[in-house]
C-alpha cells in the first residue's frame, strides 16, 4: 500500500454515508416543512464530512498509540498500525482537520444565523467546538470515553440529536419537539453500527483494556441490545411518519425491512469476522432512509411551488 492510499484508508470513506444520514434527515424534514436553503445544506454536509474524517484520524491515532490496533484486531488495518503513517504525522493531520472543521462550521453558522440572537449563534459555536473535542477524545487521551463504555451515548447524541435537530433549526430558525423522533432513529442506528464494530473487536478490545459496552456486558447481551436498538429505531421512525399527510413519506421506511433481516442475522452470527459485513448494511440502510425522505421532501416542496 502506498502512503497516499494509507491516508485515504485512514479517513475511512466507508463511514461517511452514516455520518451524513443525520444531516440529510434533518434537511429532509426541513424540506417537507417548506424550508430549503442550499447553502446551509452544502456547508452542513461539508462540516459533517470533516467531523467524521477528524474522528477517524483521531481514532487511528488514539488506538495506535495505546496499542489497541494490533495483530489481534479483525477489522481493516489502521494507518499507524501499518507503519506507513507515523503518530507525529497523524497528530498534524488531526490538528489540520480540526481547523478545517471549525472553519466550515463558521460558514454554516453564518449562513444559518439569519434572525437568530447572539446567544443562539454563540450556542452553535460552542456546539461546533464540542463536536471537535468529542471526535478527538473518543480514543485520544488518558480519559478517552471510548475506553470507558461511553461511546454509545456520545454517538447517539452527536450523530442523532445534534445532527438532526441542529441542522433543522438552522433551516427553520426554531426547534420542534416532534423532530426528536427521527433524531432518535438516526442516533440509534448509528449506535447499532458502533455496537457491531465493538462486537467484531470484542476479543482484541478485551485484551487491550478498551472497555467498550460490549466488553462490559458480553457479546450475547450485546446481540440482544442490538436487536432492541433496531426495533426502537424503526418504531420511532414509523411513529414520526404518521404525523405527515402525504403517504409518500412512508417510502423511506421500506429499507427498514432490510434492517429487520439484518437483526436476525446478527442474532445467528457466531464468528467475530462475520459482524464486519453487517456494519455496511446498517450504515447504507440508514443513509438510504434519509436520502429517500430527502427526495420526498424535495418533491413535496416543488409541488407546493
Amino acid at each position: 500500500m502506498t502512503k497516499s492510499k494509507a491516508w485515504i484508508e485512514a479517513m475511512r470513506p466507508r463511514t461517511l454515508p452514516l455520518s451524513l444520514a443525520g444531516i440529510i434527515m434533518g434537511s429532509a424534514i426541513a424540506f417537507l416543512n417548506g424550508f430549503v436553503d442550499w447553502k446551509i445544506f452544502g456547508f452542513a454536509l461539508l462540516t459533517t464530512i470533516l467531523f467524521q474524517i477528524l474522528s477517524n484520524l483521531a481514532n487511528d491515532l488514539g488506538d495506535g498509540m495505546k496499542g489497541t490496533d494490533n495483530k489481534d484486531r479483525i477489522g481493516p488495518t489502521r494507518a499507524i498500525q501499518s507503519g506507513l503513517i507515523s503518530a507525529k504525522e497523524m497528530k498534524v493531520a488531526v490538528v489540520l482537520t480540526s481547523v478545517l472543521s471549525l472553519i466550515s462550521s463558521a460558514f454554516l453558522i453564518y449562513f444559518g444565523s439569519s434572525g437568530k440572537t447572539q446567544q443562539t449563534i454563540l450556542f452553535y459555536g460552542v456546539l461546533a467546538i464540542l463536536s471537535v473535542v468529542a471526535a478527538i477524545t473518543y480514543t485520544v487521551g488518558k480519559r478517552a470515553y471510548g475506553y470507558h463504555a461511553l461511546g454509545d451515548v456520545m454517538v447517539f447524541i452527536f450523530f442523532g440529536l445534534v445532527s438532526v435537530l441542529g441542522v433543522y433549526s438552522l433551516y427553520a430558525k426554531s426547534f420542534t419537539l416532534l423532530n426528536v423522533l427521527p433524531a432518535i432513529t438516526v442516533g440509534l442506528l448509528s449506535v447499532a453500527v458502533l455496537n457491531l464494530n465493538n462486537m467484531r473487536d470484542y476479543q482484541s478490545d478485551l485484551k487491550a483494556g478498551k472497555n467498550t459496552l460490549v466488553v462490559k456486558i458480553g457479546p450475547n447481551f450485546a446481540k440482544m441490545y442490538h436487536a432492541v436498538i433496531i426495533i426502537l429505531a424503526l418504531g420511532s421512525l414509523l411513529y414520526f411518519l404518521t404525523f405527515f399527510e402525504s403517504p409518500l413519506v412512508f417510502l423511506c421506511a421500506i429499507p427498514g425491512i432490510a434492517l429487520m433481516i439484518h437483526a436476525l442475522q446478527v442474532m445467528r452470527t457466531r464468528e467475530a469476522k462475520d459482524f464486519d459485513p453487517e456494519l455496511k448494511k446498517v450504515a447504507l440502510t440508514t443513509f438510504a432512509i434519509s436520502v429517500i425522505l430527502l427526495l420526498v421532501g424535495l418533491v413535496e416542496f416543488w409541488l407546493k411551488q
